[in-house]
């Protein structure tokens, strides 16, 4: 199985920018595509980008599509997300999956195989 480290989350201020990575270990010749979740506290897990790992097709959550944005490098193993006008809505958990089949731009936690252990974003006001 695919393993993930996710790396970036910190603490920014309200307007900020911030790129979480997220390197991708282990059989990933069998990466179709990779994604983005977050969850907030006490709130469930939400779909926040995703990226087809072949075809570089996007896929992003209406929450976010002006102001985030996914890319990956195959040669890195890497997803990225960038995301910029932060606010304080935007505080949560980072997770990166990904998928080992193949990917059509499927948005929910079960369309994923491995996922990350997560990764710190704060945003303060």
């Amino acid at each position: 199985q695919v393993q993930l480290v996710e790396a970036g989350g910190r603490l920014v201020q309200a307007g900020g920018s911030l790129r979480l990575s997220c390197a991708a270990s282990g059989p990933t010749y069998s990466i179709a595509g990779m994604g983005w979740f977050r969850q907030a506290p006490g709130k469930e897990r939400e779909f926040v980008a995703s990226i087809g790992w072949i075809s570089g097709n996007t896929y992003t959550g209406a929450s976010v599509e002006d102001r985030f944005t996914v890319s990956r490098d195959v040669a890195k193993n890497t997803v990225y997300l960038q995301m910029n006008s932060l606010n304080p809505d935007d505080t949560a958990v980072y997770y990166c999956a990904s998928r080992a089949t193949l990917y059509y731009g499927g948005r929910q936690i079960g369309d994923f195989d491995s996922w990350g252990q997560g990764t710190q974003v704060t945003v303060s006001s």
